[in-house]
């Protein structure tokens, strides 16, 4: 058995995905020593990359919003936020597959006017709605701002049904309303809690007029949330364990915590699971949650990502979105991935119920067609490469509901804590979801071993 018993005190964290590592850096910032245990061989969690030949591909494209204060701290504290730099100004492409002469091109795009004007006038030429409709989105809009997101009441409906009582046609639910809620939720309109899609909406588009702006990875994944993260958690002293993983979580004989794994057992004064909702249940001790079962009631999401490489240029723009086609959000990931010749397109397909088990024929059968119909150019290119990557439990569910699912970072037994995005963080299950419940396990833990600290989104402020 390995005792730890440095007058700092020892906090392991299990799970090395975003939210392990936020909780990690910041028990380690305040002078604990930290063992972060990982059951993959890399860290990361569902936000990584592998080598596929010559290229490092992302297992799917991960984007966030300029209101992502806590994932944008995260970049800068890994010394990472360069290499995944902000849009300037929201403007996202939008091209109807079926224009009455080919595809249209539309563009979502904000001005520096103050809210909600900074929207207005993206709306009234937005091409893809008709005049009335944009009208009544702009009446939505103003609705949204009154909500409070965290109102049980509203976790307990689904966005199509306030939609449709706000005057919201199909055409606008699929040309607006879904175009950003499936990519945020995870979910089309019917199948979201209200509550969690007034937190996307009003954050995002109403609460300041840059908090929408996009930002990416101009790099892999995994050189941000593996390479530079770890190289953060060696310059603090973070013990890292990969292809690690943790087999039980029980009270060892003189009251600290013993963590199991193969060939080890650990002893800490601190724990934070920081997996997801299943693993979790099955680690936990009895008696830390009223309710453990609820976890098991938390839904999954699949995310399905298709990866094209064609010989030749087929797009311009760095990303694309879709209507009237399968195909959701496109990027371009030449660059980011080490192509040398041709383009490498990344198509990501959320709320993929329908489709994560098809077959790779059968979703080039119905993609590369569709690519075709939406872009040219890529009529005459030859096709090198078409692979899929399925991530089945991308996310949790956000179904209406699930607020009260979702358990706080503090259990009912001292010293153990919990983290991830299917936590209750108030956000859908992000990147900055994830981060944030690593803040809230962290705080927690230096709050009750009685370590003075500030809310790191306090000290940047």
């Amino acid at each position: 058995m390995t005792d730890d018993t440095t007058p700092a005190g020892h906090a392991v964290v299990v799970g090395g995905g975003l939210a392990g590592i936020t909780a990690a850096l910041r028990l380690a910032d305040s002078g604990l020593r930290v063992t972060l245990l990982e059951g993959r061989p890399r860290l990361g969690g569902l936000a990584f990359s592998f080598r596929r030949g010559d290229l490092t591909v992302d297992n799917g494209q991960h984007v966030y919003l300029r209101c992502c204060t806590a994932y944008r701290w995260f970049l800068d504290r890994i010394e990472g936020a360069h290499l995944a730099p902000l849009q300037d100004r929201l403007d996202v492409p939008v091209l109807d597959a079926d224009g009455p002469r080919g595809p249209r091109l539309g563009r979502l795009r904000r001005t520096r006017l103050p809210v909600p004007l900074h929207l207005a006038a993206g709306l009234a030429t937005y091409p893809h709605l008709s005049p009335a409709e944009r009208a009544a989105v702009g009446r939505a809009a103003f609705a949204l701002r009154t909500l409070d997101p965290a109102d049980p009441a509203l976790d307990g409906i689904d966005f199509a049904t306030w939609l449709a009582r706000h005057g919201q046609s199909p055409r606008a639910v699929e040309a607006l309303w879904d175009l950003v809620g499936v990519a945020t939720l995870n979910a089309t309109a019917a199948n979201a809690s209200m509550g969690l899609a007034a937190k996307v909406f009003k954050t995002g588009l109403l609460s300041y007029p840059g908090a929408a702006d996009i930002g990416w990875a101009h790099v892999p994944l995994g050189d941000l949330h593996d390479t530079l993260a770890r190289k953060a958690l060696d310059s603090l002293g973070v013990r890292t364990e990969p292809r690690t993983k943790v087999t039980a979580v029980t009270r060892a004989a003189n009251g600290r915590w013993a963590v199991e794994v193969p060939g080890e057992t650990l002893e800490a004064d601190t724990v934070v699971l920081a997996v997801p909702q299943r693993e979790t249940h099955a680690l936990l001790p009895e008696g830390a949650l009223d309710d453990p079962g609820r976890l098991l009631d938390i839904g999954t999401a699949p995310i399905l990502n298709i990866h094209v490489l064609y010989d030749r240029k087929v797009l311009r723009r760095p990303f694309f979105t879709a209507l009237g086609s399968p195909v959701q959000w496109v990027f371009d990931r030449t660059d980011a991935s080490g192509l040398k010749d041709g383009q490498y397109l990344a198509l990501s397909q959320s709320a993929a119920q329908d489709e994560i088990d098809e077959p790779v024929a059968a979703l080039r059968e119905r993609y590369l067609p569709e690519l075709e119909r939406l872009l040219p150019a890529t009529r005459g290119a030859k096709v090198r490469d078409f692979f899929v990557t399925r991530e089945r439990t991308a996310t949790f569910a956000p179904t209406p509901g699930v607020g009260r699912l979702r358990p706080g970072a503090r259990t009912h037994a001292p010293g153990l804590y919990l983290a991830g995005a299917w936590t209750a963080t108030g956000w859908p299950a992000t990147m900055e979801g994830a981060v944030r419940s690593g803040f809230t396990a962290a705080g927690a833990a230096l709050s009750a071993l009685g370590r003075p600290h500030v809310h790191p989104l306090k000290e940047a402020a």
